[in-house]
Parts: structure tokens; sequence; C-alpha cells
């Protein structure tokens, strides 16, 4: 074998390794203990523990505040599906010719490079019943009536906080689907044109088809951020007021840090991440199996 031949294959070797005992070290391993942690008491400061079994998982099934949190965290999940195909609008109409389409590009996406506790303590005054500008600019156009305590009622936080969270990553999403739709061959699309395909019919049955594959990745990063949304709801509310806007992941952090359950807290990580995988494992067979399949 040549130098040349051993070198690059140990240069595999160690391109594989590394990431290899990495992926234990600060992946494999903390799960592993996490579901081991998840039949303890453990309070997060005691030497030892006890083994309770399936104690944690039978109190986290019977706990109405987690599952008021939870449904919460559906609230963000379909706001932002319902985002989507606007979101999809969107990157068709800045991969067009527009004018000013950079200008566009960057504003849209500028919201996701800021950082999310900024973002969510800017709105936080944005929203205040105390000379917040959202009043004010109801006020001025004559709209007082509709002012509420927004951060406080909780019938309409959740959806004020969706809000906030769709201004975040909306224009992730839509450069997402932008770089899908400037992934398709031209020539694809001019020869739909010189057939006589209008804007409509290339919209449904060359460029949807193409980007399926995105589309599943923005859905699945869509329920994998409704599940795991923390700062926003952390900063702006606390999860108040009660636990009318508290989320899974916010109740998860409260139990460990604020009651010293870091047991209960490990089961509700254990849940949180088997359901990430449940989800992703249906849509997977749905988006893969049913729909793509379809396609072909």
């Amino acid at each position: 074998m040549s130098t040349l031949s051993k070198k690059r294959r140990q240069f595999i070797v160690l391109s594989l390794v590394i990431p290899v005992l990495l992926l234990l070290a600060f992946v494999v391993v903390p799960a592993m203990d996490l579901i081991r942690m998840s039949f303890t008491n453990w309070d997060g400061y005691s030497p030892s523990s006890q083994f309770i079994w399936f104690d944690n998982y039978i109190s986290m099934f019977h706990n109405e505040d987690l599952w008021l949190s939870l449904k919460n965290n559906a609230v963000y999940f379909f706001v932002h599906l319902l985002m989507i195909p606007v979101e999809l609008a969107f990157a068709v109409l800045l991969t067009g010719k527009l004018r000013a389409a950079k200008f566009y590009k960057t504003m849209v996406f500028m919201p996701y490079i800021i950082n999310g506790v900024a973002i969510s303590y800017a709105f936080s005054y944005f929203f205040s019943p105390i000379n917040g500008a959202f009043d004010a600019i109801l006020t001025a156009v004559g709209l007082e009536g509709l002012i509420h305590n927004w951060l406080s009622d909780a019938k309409i936080v959740n959806y004020v906080l969706s809000f906030v969270s769709l201004w975040r990553f909306s224009g992730y999403h839509v450069i997402l689907f932008m770089a899908a739709l400037q992934s398709l061959p031209q020539d694809v699309a001019e020869a739909a044109q010189v057939d006589g395909a209008n804007t409509w019919q290339l919209f449904k049955y060359i460029q949807i088809p193409a980007i399926m594959l995105m589309v599943d990745f923005v859905l699945f990063d869509n329920i994998r951020g409704a599940l795991q949304v923390f700062d926003i709801p952390f900063v702006m509310t606390a999860g108040g007021p009660g636990y009318a806007s508290s989320t899974f992941t916010l109740y998860t952090i409260d139990t460990a840090f604020t009651y010293s359950n870091f047991g209960l807290a490990s089961t509700m990580a254990v849940a949180i991440m088997v359901l990430i995988v449940l989800i992703y494992v249906v849509q997977n067979k749905i988006i893969h199996g049913i729909i793509l399949r379809g396609k072909e």
C-alpha cells in the first residue's frame, strides 16, 4: 500500500472515530444516565439516591399541570403548521424576479439570527400594559377596544407567545424553502412553461413534489421546536399566570431546579425524547411511505 493510500485511510478512520467518540461521550452516555436517573428519586445534590422504579412515570402521567403544559406546546405546533404554506409562498415569491429581493431576504432572515432572549425581552416591552408599543398602535388607529392584558390573560397568552415564536423562526423556514426551490433544474421549469403550464401548475406539479423532502424537514423541525420551546415563555411570562403559558420543557426545568426533583424531571426528559422519536417515525412513514411513493 502506498504512503498516500495509508494517509488517506488514516484520515478516513480518524474522521469516523472522533465523531463517534464525541457522540458516545456527549449524547449516548448522558442519555443512558438520564434513563437511569428517571428511575430514582434523586434531588440533585444528595450523594446517593434510591431506585423507585416506575413511580416517576406513574406520577408524570397523573400530573394535570404537565398535561396542560403539553397542551400549550400544541398551540405552538398548530400556529407554525398553519404558517408553513405562507412561508412556502414567500419562498416562491422571493425566488422569482422580485425587485429588491436581497433586501427582503435579509429582512425575513434577520429575526432568526437575533438571540432568543433579546427577542423575548423586546416583545415583553412591546406587549406591556404600561406604555407598551402595541397598545399605543391600537390606540393610534382607533382600536383601543381590542386592548387586552396580552401576557397575563390565560385565554390568549399562548397565542401571543406563538406569534413571537412565529416571527423568530418563519424566516429560517423561508430560507430553507428558497434553498430547495433554487436547487431545482431550470430546464425542467422552462420545459413545463413551454408546454403551457401556468404559475399555479408549475408550483403544484413540479415545485412541490420536488421539495417534499424539505417540507418533511420543516415539518419535523416544527414538531421538535414546538415540543422543546423554552426561552420565549420563560423570559416573557415565566410560565404564568399559574401554568397557563408553561411548556413541557419549562415545566421540566422547574421540576428539576425549583422543586429539586431531578428524578421526575429526568422522566419528563425521557418522555419528550421518546415522543419526538415516535413522531418522527410516524411522519417518516407517512411522507416517505405514502406521499413520496405515490408520486413515483
